[in-house]
């Protein structure tokens, strides 16, 4: 995935704990398929154990496999999806959160 950050983690709950801050940024998800569903959030720890756990379900995406994230300000935020997005595999737009 085209984040600053080049690291890619497991979408485990231990994972997620381990390896996701706690601060505002955008996170991407990988499937086996090659898509990708990236979204901006205030608290990416937050946000990944609700995708895993379906609070917040997304229902063209399934199966993931793994996640990345970047942290960046609130301001920020917009900007940097709008330049990942074309950078990343087909990407799976969340339309509650236009991205």
């Amino acid at each position: 995935m085209p984040f600053a950050r080049r690291s890619s983690y497991s979408f485990a709950a231990a994972s997620i704990r381990q390896n996701a801050p706690a601060w505002g940024g955008i996170y991407g998800l990988s499937n086996a398929q090659d898509r990708t569903y990236i979204r901006a959030v205030d608290d990416v720890r937050a946000a990944l154990l609700d995708q895993l756990n379906e609070r917040n379900p997304t229902s063209d995406f399934r199966s993931v496999a793994g996640f990345s994230f970047e942290l960046c300000d609130t301001a920020e935020r917009s900007q940097r999806c709008s330049r990942v997005i074309p950078e990343a595999p087909p990407v799976v737009r969340d339309g509650a959160q236009g991205l």
